[in-house]
């Protein structure tokens, strides 16, 4: 993922709290002898490890578990806020026109070692993280123990759960922090304006932060 220096995050706890505000990740291997990628909802465990790492499933006939064995090497990739950045927001474009259509966008490539997890208390311990995880601000959270037992366990046996050991976090923060502070101002009126607040928060936040 190549980005200038002055885009990239190192931060752990910073990419930390974009993978949790954005949970919903793309898991990328190679294991079955070509490049594919599932869709899922991801519990990170910050603690575990130098960088953490991610829980989550896939249905038990997900050719990843049926026909992959022991452990692979995997991706997940975690998208922020993004979004088009139009010339005519910046100052500049009125002084001299040398301005151009960017895009600005937050990602979040977690890297590491895939292990699948079978056991019935494991993956009923992750049900349990990834409900409260989305369950816990609502007024009446609905709980796993709300559904009938029998029920649930029905349910388990066609899941099978994973954890992604994370060696490696990059991060690329693209929030137009390269524009003068007059052309700044403009990206997050104009992103404002446009009902953008989560992406011109982060252009303004990234601004405090060089």
């Amino acid at each position: 993922m190549f980005q200038p220096q002055m885009f990239h995050e190192t931060r752990p706890e910073v990419m930390h709290d974009l993978m949790r505000a954005h949970p919903f990740a793309a898991l990328v291997t190679d294991a079955l002898g070509q490049i594919t990628a599932d869709h899922v909802p991801l519990v990170l465990h910050p603690k575990a490890g130098e960088y953490g790492a991610l829980h989550g499933h896939i249905a038990h006939g997900n050719p990843l578990f049926r026909i992959t064995t022991g452990p692979i090497s995997a991706m997940a990739i975690f998208q922020g806020p993004q979004g088009y950045v139009t010339p005519s927001w910046y100052p500049s474009k009125r002084e001299h026109g040398k301005v151009v259509p960017t895009w600005n966008y937050v990602i979040v490539h977690a890297r590491g070692i895939l292990r699948f997890q079978q056991d019935p208390d494991w993956l009923m311990q992750h049900l349990h993280d990834l409900t409260h995880a989305h369950e816990s601000h609502r007024p009446v959270p609905w709980q796993v123990s709300d559904a009938p037992a029998e029920f649930m366990q029905r349910q388990l046996r066609g899941l099978v759960g994973f954890e992604l050991t994370i060696t490696e976090l990059s991060g690329v923060w693209k929030v137009s922090q390269n524009k003068t502070e007059a052309d700044l101002a403009g990206v997050r009126d104009g992103l404002n304006a446009e009902g953008r607040a989560d992406l011109s928060q982060l252009v303004a936040d990234r601004a405090r932060d060089q």
